[in-house]
């Protein structure tokens, strides 16, 4: 089991109330579980670890409607670690292009090479090699160990705060990590030893089908009798979160930039940065006192040493990140006759607006690809 945390108030459970919670919970699941693509059992009648390891990525901060047509899609093009490690980031990154939280995926390939090279291509079966690998934390490591190993480690997500946050009545900030501290504590002592995967899977998914955040389906759980928040209809008022920060909002030019030949300017990301790796249009964040063109002239010159004047303007889109929002100003820039000459290591291609797909964009990126492939330039439309 996991080292329990010092001075943590638990909640008293009894031995009935655990085997009840147990019982309840894993037959529930047994008779309600979705059909999930990763889900598959093994000729041994086991998860796949590898399977395991893509899906919990993926689905950290994604719904898993939105992440099963990505899933077939990365594992039809990664069967196994091994392809994963043979491909190019640029490769993983195209294939996970949509998926958003774009340092999971480098993550993945950097874990990838190190379980080819370090542990001979099979994937570690215990916590301290499973936690030393890029991108896996105590969650991802807990999901794999119970999941693909039948080890007795118990996750701690969004959907199962949630559930154990309203079953116990547990009424400080989930933000808090204190209370995360409690609840981790609380699902160590409630999960099956005997059947950690499914006891696991079936709390994961009471939260995510019944223990929803708003309108939660009481009376169709199975925990409903032991339930707290229920008992106490605090069910609407649990779990307590404080308010968040106001989110920042950014405004960001870009240009594009055409040669003689028509081919357009892209730029790769630094891989330590934000969208590490990808591909975009170059320009940067607006600074005071800037209008949007001012700033697009101003950021090609310091990013791709080009001083063009900058022309129409060709979209205005709006996206949001976790953490900040983005408007993002698109102009057509004139032709340039003079080589790129960029001012950091980063690459640059020139690239052939019909083959601007191949390369990973990020998503506000992706729609001025789109713009680029499907409606005429600005300079086109001016010339019927």
């Amino acid at each position: 089991m996991p080292e329990r945390l010092p001075n943590v108030p638990i909640p008293r459970i009894s031995p009935d109330q655990r085997s009840a919670f147990r019982r309840d919970l894993i037959e529930w699941f047994e008779g309600e579980r979705r059909d999930l693509p990763w889900r598959e059992l093994n000729e041994d009648g086991r998860r796949d670890p590898y399977r395991v390891w893509i899906s919990e990525i993926m689905l950290q901060q994604t719904r898993v409607d939105q992440v099963m047509p990505y899933f077939e899609r990365f594992i039809k093009r990664f069967p196994d670690v091994t392809s994963l490690a043979d491909a190019s980031l640029d490769d993983v990154l195209k294939t996970w292009e949509g998926l958003g939280y774009y340092a999971r995926a480098r993550n993945l390939h950097k874990t990838a090479l190190q379980i080819v090279h370090r542990f001979d291509g099979r994937f570690p079966d215990n916590v301290k090699d499973i936690k030393s690998l890029p991108g896996i934390g105590a969650y991802t490591s807990a999901a794999i160990l119970s999941l693909a190993f039948g080890q007795p480690f118990a996750v701690l997500d969004g959907n199962v705060i949630r559930v154990l946050s309203r079953v116990f009545a547990v009424d400080e900030d989930v933000r808090a990590t204190r209370t995360r501290r409690l609840l981790q504590a609380v699902a160590d002592k409630l999960i099956d030893p005997n059947s950690p995967g499914a006891f696991n899977e079936a709390l994961m998914e009471l939260g995510a089908t019944i223990c929803r955040p708003r309108n939660p389906l009481c009376s169709a759980c199975p925990l409903s009798a032991v339930c707290l928040a229920y008992r106490q209809n605090l069910v609407d008022e649990l779990p307590f979160t404080s308010p968040r920060k106001p989110v920042p909002h950014y405004h960001i030019a870009v240009g594009i930039v055409r040669n003689a030949t028509g081919e357009v300017l892209i730029q790769k990301r630094p891989e330590n940065a934000m969208l590490g790796g990808l591909w975009e249009f170059p320009g940067g964040k607006q600074e005071e006192n800037e209008t949007p063109s001012e700033t697009c002239k101003r950021e090609l010159y310091e990013e791709v040493g080009l001083d063009l004047n900058v022309e129409e303007k060709v979209a205005t889109i709006h996206h949001a990140y976790s953490h900040f929002t983005i408007t993002l100003h698109a102009f057509e820039c004139e032709t340039v006759d003079a080589e790129a000459a960029p001012h950091s290591k980063q690459p640059i291609r020139w690239v052939a607006p019909e083959d601007l797909d191949t390369f990973a964009f990020p998503r506000a990126n992706q729609q001025i690809v789109e713009i680029l492939q499907h409606q005429e330039s600005p300079r086109e439309m001016q010339k019927h």
